[in-house]
């Protein structure tokens, strides 16, 4: 570059910098006039200071990317929510997959043989009121709307009775009770009930004593009341197929025509549904054996609907498993009887009937031991303490005054020689065992006479409570050895407490029962003397119930008695037959783990 070019550039740079801005520039000479052209243009003065050029540069930056975030911004708003639309419908596009695959390849088969209560998963239910007002529309299609009931006083005589034991909640009654006519009836009701997931309870008779037809939960209640024919007798095979609202009083009014009976006498008012699901006996149990030795065959409607028969009519089968037998006891939480065949006898062409009277019931007790020890024959034998003797006279049920002190009631039966003999070895086996009085009947008449005592003892007992007091009646077993022992340490229990008691006992098995009259100010003294009376019996080698059947008060004695894996492997089965926990929920094994102290200490 020349001297005179660079001296005009720097004089440019000076003037331009230092000279005031209102300052007019200066003139270059010629020459550094035309370097300037041919070079680079300098600056043109607009009126505007550098300064101000620069402000407005930054202005101008700063506004076009203000446009630019904005710009960003709507599109990011535009398209989220095409992104999450897109990942929703990815994730249900999974999991629709992943299900659609696991129903293709099945998972292993739980190896477990037991189900302790612990893994037991709660049953999700739909008790909502949208499905169950639902489902009456569905049951009224199968039998009918005059056979669908929700009436409230319908609803509490199918959730509990003036003589259970056990005190239901209001929240506990059925949403409605169905009156089905027919097994088919019964698994469509059935199907509606597990597709819809609504708890089912069974109800026949309603006598039972423990509980067992209260729903746990507002499901709903099928009435077998509509089931009550005798559908077929086959005379020379000894066996009759009958519905399960049949009563076994009625049933053998009928047998008698043909001279045939059914042995198994449970409580007046018992049906063979309830009969079945208890696994009761009664009073001739100890010659003929309980309800497991007299069924033969049962019809069942499992939870999902699906009819099974158990086995064929002959006497004796080895084939397969008994599935008869598992389904008496079950207290319909397997599966809902719908047919019987029954097993039946020949009436025996002579009976008769003694009562004997003691001081005390351990003589009483022992002279049972005698008589079931030598082996004698008697049809029944039944043991009434002294209070039931004074409650039967209270109430004048009968047409005689009896003497207020434990009574033996024997009943024989067979040829009228063998019942003749049988008598006079018992009224000698009485005697040897100190009795005060040996009194028998002559005839029928007598006999009917003697053994209506028997027959009144728990409605005496009921007549004779205070206004507004309830009744327990509970039962335990024991080995007969141990029979005296456990009967005088509960009287001499409950006589502490000061609440009005019987004790009344088919003794020739080792089962009795207690009953116990008490206000509701009273109830938890009468529950503390039936948990010490049940443990009694446990630790005795005994059972927490002879024949009345667990329910909801018995079902958490069970591990005590049988332990807790054998209760695990009945939760086992239940949980194969009704995975959905719908039959009977909650009766016999829980199968939903119970509130913090609603089961008490052993």
């Amino acid at each position: 570059m020349s001297r005179l070019t660079a001296h005009a550039s720097k004089t440019w740079v000076r003037t331009t910098l230092r000279a005031p801005a209102f300052a007019a520039p200066r003139r270059c000479a010629p020459t550094a006039a035309i370097r300037w052209a041919s070079t680079e243009q300098p600056p043109q003065n607009d009126g505007s200071s550098f300064k101000g050029q620069m402000m407005e540069s930054i202005a101008a930056r700063m506004t076009r990317e203000k446009a630019e975030r904005e710009r960003a911004s709507r599109e990011r708003q535009q398209s989220s929510g095409s992104r999450n639309w897109t990942v929703s419908f990815m994730i249900i596009f999974t999991a629709a997959t992943c299900w659609y695959m696991g129903t293709k390849y099945p998972r292993d088969v739980d190896p477990s043989s037991t189900l302790p209560l612990s893994q037991s998963r709660a049953p999700k239910h739909e008790t909502g009121k949208t499905n169950l007002q639902a489902a009456w529309a569905d049951f009224a299609a199968v039998v009918g709307k005059e056979n669908v009931n929700t009436s409230e006083a319908v609803l509490e005589t199918h959730a509990t009775s003036d003589w259970t034991s056990h005190k239901p909640q209001f929240t506990h009654h059925p949403f409605c009770v169905i009156y089905p006519a027919t097994t088919e009836e019964v698994s469509q009701i059935m199907k509606i009930c597990h597709s819809r997931r609504i708890p089912v309870t069974a109800y026949s008779g309603g006598t039972s004593l423990e509980g067992h037809f209260t729903p746990e939960v507002a499901g709903v209640c099928i009435d077998f009341g509509r089931m009550n024919k005798i559908v077929a007798l086959h005379k020379d095979d000894l066996d009759v197929v009958v519905q399960p609202a049949v009563g076994w009083e009625l049933l053998n009014e009928e047998l008698a025509k043909s001279n045939l009976f059914f042995p198994p006498d449970p409580g007046p008012g018992a049906m063979i549904g309830g009969m079945i699901g208890t696994g009761c006996s009664g009073t001739n149990a100890y010659r003929y054996g309980t309800m497991r030795d007299w069924v033969l065959s049962l019809t069942v409607v499992l939870a999902d609907g699906t009819v099974i028969k158990t086995r064929q009519r002959p006497r004796k089968s080895s084939a397969g498993y008994d599935l008869t037998r598992l389904f008496i006891g079950g207290e319909g939480t397997l599966g809902l009887v719908t047919e019987a065949t029954l097993k039946l006898t020949v009436l025996p062409p002579s009976t008769s009937v003694a009562v004997a009277t003691f001081p005390s019931i351990r003589h009483a007790a022992n002279c049972v031991a005698q008589v079931v020890g030598n082996g004698i024959p008697v049809a029944a034998v039944e043991i009434l303490d002294e209070n039931q003797m004074r409650f039967i006279n209270l109430a004048g049920a009968t047409t005689r005054s009896w003497k207020e002190e434990p009574s033996l009631f024997f009943k024989f039966s067979g040829t009228p020689s063998g019942v003749k003999e049988q008598v006079a070895i018992v009224q000698k086996m009485a005697a040897a065992a100190g009795n005060t009085s040996f009194d028998f009947a002559r005839s029928e008449n007598e006999q009917l006479e003697l053994w209506s005592a028997r027959k009144e003892a728990l409605w005496s007992t009921i007549a004779g409570g205070k206004p507004g007091d309830q009744v327990w009646t509970t039962d335990v077993a024991v080995p007969i050895s141990r029979l005296p022992d456990i009967i005088e340490e509960t009287k001499r229990d409950i006589g502490r407490t000061g609440l009005a008691n019987s004790i009344v006992g088919h003794v020739g098995d080792g089962n009795f029962h207690l009953i116990i009259l008490f206000s509701e100010k009273e109830r938890q003294i009468a529950e503390e003397c039936v948990h010490r009376m049940v443990k009694r019996a446990v630790e005795m080698e005994g059972t927490v119930t002879g024949e009345h059947g667990v329910g909801l008060v018995k079902r958490d004695y069970l591990p005590h008695e049988l332990g807790e894996t054998t209760v695990d492997a009945m939760r086992k089965l239940k949980q194969a037959f009704d995975p959905l926990y719908l039959l009977n929920f909650d009766h016999v094994v829980r199968v939903k783990k119970p509130k913090a102290g609603e089961v008490g200490e052993w």
